[in-house]
């Protein structure tokens, strides 16, 4: 193949712009976060979301009916353990990333 002229001379000059480029400007490489993070964080917000009523419903009607007599008082206690440690997910991951220095 027969190179010319204007192929030669671009070429050290189109390589020295790019490594200007790689060189001066290494913060775009890191102008977005994870989409791992980010999905994870947002699939977070939607079963939060999702959760927030059923939770309600079901420690209303759970004490209700140990209230009433007809479960016993293990199940409401039970529930809201489970409810307290699923709205208690974020902070307890949190902590205990800290305390491994993550």
């Amino acid at each position: 193949m027969k190179s010319s002229f204007l192929t030669d001379a671009l070429r050290p000059l189109a390589l020295a712009l790019c490594l200007f480029a790689a060189l001066t400007a290494p913060e775009f490489a890191f102008a977005q976060a994870s989409p791992f993070d980010t999905g994870a964080t947002n699939l977070v917000t939607s079963l939060t979301t999702l959760a927030t009523p059923i939770a309600v419903l079901l420690v209303m009607a759970l004490g209700v009916a140990a209230a009433a007599g007809q479960i016993s008082w293990g199940w409401p206690i039970g529930v809201l353990v489970g409810v307290g440690l699923v709205f208690a997910a974020q902070p307890i991951v949190t902590w205990v990333r800290g305390l491994f220095g993550a």
